[in-house]
């Protein structure tokens, strides 16, 4: 059964779902933008019999604290840095990483900056190069870390967190959209809610630039350190488009890669077949 807790991490109260014992090979699961831990529910529901997960929600983000930017640096590098505070609260001293979306270049971070302490990796739509990133959907963006001017920080937010933009990004390209729950999105949109909430997100966004000057140095890790990688892919997201899975195997040529009839969040509609993926990957690692 998942359990639901909170840990004062340098005084800020992260919120995680926990499932498994403890005994258990450990897989901490990263969520992506603007989502939570919340996106994992069925994965953990699927994979407890057979591992220890650990699902966080990153301040500002699900039901951890959410200061201003004022009080928090609301980058890419605080947020790993708060994730590798809440891994040594929780005594995680080995374990597998799950990321999705933005959960892509915080545990990047933490898996290049302690690779001793990372088993293996799953990624699921999270972007480590180039290919990843097409200005068909990242031009605006590119503006907006070129320029972040407030104009087009009103055009991003808009674009972004717009209540029809949170419900396209579980239903776009979704093969099964009438199996994507609403619950997703209309929790977003009440966290969204919250005063200042988006400023926080638009924060994230325009730091999202730091994170292709990274990529050297994360497929320098990749190549010096082999982590046994299981690349599962929605092959019809158009944010991190399939063009972002397949160079993984440049650098870890015996990463499994596997494109999956899916959108951006695979898992409202493939958490099944990821599962099934992880079980046996993991399996075989001995």
């Amino acid at each position: 059964m998942t359990e639901y807790h909170t840990v004062d991490v340098d005084g800020l109260k992260i919120f995680y779902r926990e499932a498994g014992r403890r005994d258990r090979p450990t897989l901490l699961l990263l969520h992506g933008f603007p989502a939570s831990s919340f996106m994992y529910r069925d994965l953990l529901a699927r994979l407890e019999d057979r591992f220890h997960l650990v699902a966080p929600d990153y301040p500002g983000f699900g039901y951890s604290d959410a200061p201003s930017p004022a009080e928090y640096p609301y980058t890419f590098d605080a947020l790993a840095r708060t994730i590798e505070r809440f891994s040594e609260r929780l005594d995680l001293q080995r374990y597998g990483l799950y990321m999705q979306d933005f959960g892509g270049p915080v545990g990047f971070r933490l898996a290049s900056a302690q690779p001793d302490r990372v088993r293996f990796l799953v990624v699921q739509n999270a972007n480590a190069y180039d290919e990843g990133l097409p200005d068909s959907f990242w031009a605006p963006l590119r503006e907006l870390w070129r320029d972040p001017s407030a104009a087009n920080l009103a055009r991003i937010r808009a674009a972004g967190m717009s209540d029809e933009a949170l419900q396209w990004n579980y239903t776009h390209g979704a093969q099964h959209p009438e199996r994507v729950s609403p619950d997703s999105w209309m929790l977003q949109q009440a966290l969204l809610a919250r005063p200042g909430n988006k400023d926080t997100m638009l924060a994230l966004l325009r730091d999202y630039g730091s994170n292709p000057g990274r990529y050297a140095q994360w497929q320098a890790y990749f190549r010096k350190h082999q982590p046994p990688t299981l690349v599962v892919w929605g092959k019809n997201d158009v944010i991190f488009p399939e063009a972002g899975a397949h160079p993984y195997r440049r650098d870890l040529p015996r990463a499994e890669v596997h494109v999956l009839d899916a959108g951006h969040f695979a898992l409202e509609d493939h958490a099944d077949v990821i599962a099934e993926h992880i079980r046996r990957f993991v399996s075989a690692l001995g």
